[in-house]
């Protein structure tokens, strides 16, 4: 089980939002490449940037922060990032600037064949994010509700080589109301892919639920709200999971 820390840019600070609402947003940093190392010195093993403005305007709009990060970083853990990715040449932008996995989530949904063309291009690279409210899709930075169950659309994906699935339920987004567990075994069970869990963590005790189910196909979780309000300390969380993985 891989603990994931999340640093959520909107106007190149370091934010979380409650269910997705950009007025929503509570501001935890002004410098997220201090965030990013000192997520490194707790021990995390990969870190996930969303860029919350590109997920609104459909383009890269944090480069600065992201640009940042990467360098404090230096190559040292893994970086992920979503938010505002909808063609090939940002994909090739980003990983030569030094990021190891892009997030396609909007036009995974929009454009499952940009999907494909992008692991063809880049692979090992691509991640798929699915939002999901009550088992429904959620596109356009959680705007907009489709009418596509998360489980078949996930499916879709199995044979484009994509490195894994994020499945983040908006209702627990940044609410501190615990993991829904029940629905991401469900979608891990479902599909071949590895399921990275994203929404509701809250405490240890989320985390330890994670690891009860782990055989489903849930590989990781990113944690946001809870390790910023220190309702969680990432570097025991990551103690007792190592400690759990031995078993």
């Amino acid at each position: 089980m891989l603990l994931i820390p999340a640093i959520d840019l909107k106007d190149g600070k370091c934010v979380r939002l409650q269910q997705g609402l950009m007025e929503k947003a509570t501001v935890f940093s002004n410098d997220p490449a201090r965030m990013a190392e000192h997520w490194y010195q707790q021990g995390a093993r990969r870190l996930h940037l969303v860029d919350l403005n590109g997920a609104f305007s459909g383009k890269p709009e944090n480069m600065m922060a992201i640009q940042s990060i990467i360098a404090a970083v230096d190559q040292r853990i893994p970086i992920q990032l979503g938010g505002g990715i909808r063609d090939l040449q940002t994909i090739e932008n980003f990983l030569k600037l030094g990021l190891d996995y892009v997030i396609i989530g909007t036009a995974a949904v929009t454009n499952p064949q940009f999907v494909q063309a992008a692991c063809t291009e880049f692979p090992g690279k691509i991640i798929v994010g699915l939002d999901a409210k009550d088992g429904q899709v959620a596109i356009d930075g959680w705007a907009k509700v489709t009418d596509y169950q998360v489980g078949e659309l996930a499916r879709t994906y199995e044979d484009f080589g994509i490195d894994s699935i994020i499945y983040t339920d908006i209702g627990r987004d940044g609410m501190m109301q615990g993991v829904n567990i029940p629905a991401t075994a469900k979608l891990a069970q479902a599909v071949t892919i590895p399921v990275i869990a994203s929404g509701g963590v809250t405490n240890l005790m989320d985390i330890k639920a994670l690891c009860a189910v782990r055989q489903s196909g849930i590989a990781g979780v990113i944690i946001g709200r809870a390790i910023y309000e220190k309702t969680l300390d990432l570097m025991e969380a990551q103690q007792m999971v190592d400690r759990i993985n031995v078993q």
